[in-house]
Parts: structure tokens; sequence; C-alpha cells
């Protein structure tokens, strides 16, 4: 009997302690709304109270009175935790939206919206409405910001936010969320108009404002980041307190007297890798500015290698020479047809 106790009052626990009230909601206005009404489908079906998960017929969303083109429905799910959805305009598969890039999953190949419940403060959190098929609310734009932690010797326990003049420069209420642990990213919907719109911003390790990030002058605007936002946009993945990606952050170029030399460089079509040691096999990657490994070559006993450019576009390009016991370093090389 206090074994059957104890079991529901962890399943209460689970699921009514830790739950979010959260409102769905879809702008109609553009479609012909099936007579089997409007629909939501999701990874938060099972634990809103539904029977199956991703089910397009059974979690219906009803028509607001102050503005008929609105569908909205309130469910109570568990907090802390992201969820995947589409809004459905009918009952059936075939019937859900097209969600655009800029607010897919965009992570193992997923389409789906997302969203990440950060709290569990007493309100209910509102998604949308969303226009059916679009980006953002109307009147809105999507901004999409990235960051990459890995870098970092930890992640703060309070979550990684961005704060910036788009939300009142609060750095705990917009929680971001990552997908594979290093990159995090948060969906803010901000003003549109006849003109641009600019906003300064900056990531938070953790929920205070001495978490911050300290920017670089060189992408600093009054000690922040900054953006111009025209139309939906995904931000740069930047890495944490830094102008650029972390796989450009932190690395270690030789110099010319050391294990090699890049002759010429920049070049036009090829470049030799020459080494300084005496024989051996080194080992040498080309990859993008985002560590997006290219193409692999040996030394195979010979003092140089030719690095050819390919089909490559003009640009700037690393390259990791490793010797035989392993240990490396790294020239950029540049490819231009200027030259």
């Amino acid at each position: 009997m206090k074994k059957y106790i104890a079991v529901v009052f962890a399943v209460f626990i689970c699921t009514g302690a830790f739950a979010k009230k959260v409102k769905f909601s879809v702008n109609m206005s553009a479609e012909a709304v099936d007579t089997s009404s409007v629909h939501i489908a999701g990874d938060f079906q099972v634990l809103a109270g539904f029977s199956t998960d991703w089910d397009p017929g059974i979690t219906e969303m009803f028509q607001e009175q102050g503005d008929t083109n609105i569908y909205s429905v309130v469910v109570d799910i568990p907090a802390f935790r992201h969820y995947e959805f589409k809004f459905v305009n009918g009952i059936f598969g075939y019937q859900q939206e097209f969600v655009p890039l800029e607010s897919r999953v965009n992570y193992n190949f997923l389409d789906n919206r997302w969203i990440y419940i950060d709290s569990l403060s007493n309100d209910t959190q509102l998604v949308g409405p969303i226009v059916f098929g679009g980006n953002a609310p109307a009147g809105k734009y999507l901004l999409r910001f990235y960051v990459d932690m890995q870098n970092e010797t930890s992640v703060s326990p309070n979550g990684v936010h961005v704060a910036g003049s788009f939300q009142g420069w609060d750095p705990a209420t917009t929680r971001m969320f990552s997908f594979d642990g290093d990159v995090y990213e948060y969906i803010a919907y901000v003003d549109t108009g006849m003109n641009t719109f600019a906003y300064e911003y900056k990531y938070a390790n953790g929920n205070t404002i001495n978490d911050y990030e300290t920017v670089p002058g060189a992408c600093a605007t009054n000690g922040n980041r900054d953006t111009v936002s025209a139309g939906h946009k995904m931000l740069t993945t930047v890495c944490f307190s830094s102008c650029v990606n972390c796989a450009s952050v932190g690395v270690p170029e030789s110099h010319d007297d050391e294990l090699f030399s890049i002759l010429p460089n920049p070049a036009s079509e090829s470049a030799t890798v020459s080494f300084s040691g005496t024989g051996g096999n080194y080992k040498l990657v080309l990859s993008d500015m985002t560590g997006r490994i290219l193409e692999n070559f040996e030394s195979n006993g010979e003092k140089s290698v030719t690095i050819g450019r390919e089909n490559r576009p003009d640009g700037m390009y690393m390259l990791r020479v490793y010797d035989n016991n392993g240990a490396g370093t790294v020239k950029r090389i540049v490819f231009s047809r200027g030259y």
C-alpha cells in the first residue's frame, strides 16, 4: 500500500508540480479553414493528457471571440524541456502546415516548430499567434539567435540567455536551448515597419547581468552585439565572448620557422606546404572557417605537399598539420584568384 501511494505521489510530482500552462495559437487569416476545424500535433500531446503524440486529429484548437482568425488551445505540460509541434488545418497528416526554414528545429533534418518551456511561474506561456505556415505573428519578424558555448569551462545551471533591446534587457527571461549541447538558440519575434530596425544584444552564461559575455571591440556597439532586422533573420553562430565561431577562436598559429610554412599565401590556384622537420609522415587537414573538414593530405616522407584550391570559392581556410607524434598546429591559408 505504501509503495502504491509513493508511486501515485511520484506521478503527481512529475505531471503536476512541474507543469506549466502553455497557450498555442495560430493565425488562419490567409487560409480557408477546414470544416473539421484547426488542430495542433506534437510531442507534447501525451503529457498534456491526449492519447497519442503527433496525432493530427485529437487536439482541437478553438476559434477566439476577439479575433475569429485566431485559433488557440491551452495545455498543461512539464516545464524545463523543449517541445516540437505543427499546426494542422484539418485532422489529417497531409493537412499539416509546411514550416519555413527559419522556424524549423533544423536538427537531424527535422522540419517541426519548437519551443522551450523555461519556468514554473504562475502565468501562461504564450506561443503565437503564429501565421499558419509562416515564421511569426502578423506584423512581426522572426529573429533567431545562436551562441556556441563549447569553449566555456562550464554552462551555468541557470541556463544560457540572450538579452537586448528587443526584450527590455532582462537577462533572466529569454532562456536559450541547445539541441546538440554546444550551440544554444532562441527565437524572438520583433517589430516590423516601413524601416529597418536595429537591435543591440548580448549573451549571458547564467541569468544575471554579472553573467554577461564581454563582447570584443571589433564587433561591439556600445559594448553589445548588434543586428539590423529588415525581415526574418537567422543570425550567424558566434562563440561566447567572441566575434567569430568557435572553430576560429584560440587557434594557435605556427611561425614560418616552426613546423611548416605555406607559400604563396594568399594563393591563386595552389600553395606549397614545406616542412621544417627531418622527414616523417605529416598529416594535413584542410577545413573551412566553420571547422568543416574539406580534404585530408599526407606527406608520405616528402618535404612538401601541394594544396590545390580545386573548385573552392575565394576565402580564408584553416590548415592543420600533425607530426609523427600527433602534435599539431594550425595556419590560415587564403585562396584568391586576385593573386
